[in-house]
């Protein structure tokens, strides 16, 4: 997985586990140990286990995590691209999360409006990661899939697998 913000800048990047293919998407499983590292910044050891979906259709990529107070975290992007193995997209700082007590919050607001200055994000760019992030959040609250089981199921077979 390559994350990178407006601009080529390098941003998030890690190893997944590709899991399958459904209706919502592709999914790939993290587990619990997982180095990522963020630039050329010192890697971090994740301390749980998820699985993300890059979806069929969408701007955005979730992650769906295990003995996590977020339980659904989800980055706007650009289009996902899968190509040669390597899931792409350039992070929109916009994120959306549904905590294990229910709930859905958008964070980085202030990082988003930085951006659209500092990284010269065009304005229709602007208007799809605004309309994608007020989707996410009715879809996440309301549990629409596939922030109901669907991400749960794939972490559960992920898990039992491992």
């Amino acid at each position: 997985m390559r994350y990178s913000k407006w601009g080529g800048i390098d941003h998030w990047h890690f190893e997944l586990e590709p899991l399958g293919q459904d209706q919502f998407g592709w999914w790939f499983f993290g587990r619990k140990g997982l180095t990522q590292q963020r630039g050329a910044e010192p890697p971090i050891v994740l301390s749980h286990d998820f699985v993300l979906l890059m979806p069929a259709a969408g701007c955005w990529t979730a992650c769906f995590n295990a003995d996590n107070a977020m339980e659904i975290y989800v980055d706007v992007t650009t289009r996902p691209a899968l190509a040669e193995g390597t899931v792409s997209a350039v992070d929109l700082d916009l994120d959306v999360v549904r905590y294990t007590d229910g709930r859905v919050e958008v964070l980085d607001e202030d990082e988003f409006a930085e951006h659209q200055v500092q990284l010269g994000y065009p304005a229709e760019l602007i208007s799809s990661a605004r309309q994608t992030c007020d989707w996410l959040v009715e879809a996440v609250t309301s549990r629409t899939e596939p922030f109901g089981q669907a991400g749960a199921g794939w972490l559960a077979r992920a898990r039992r697998s491992a």
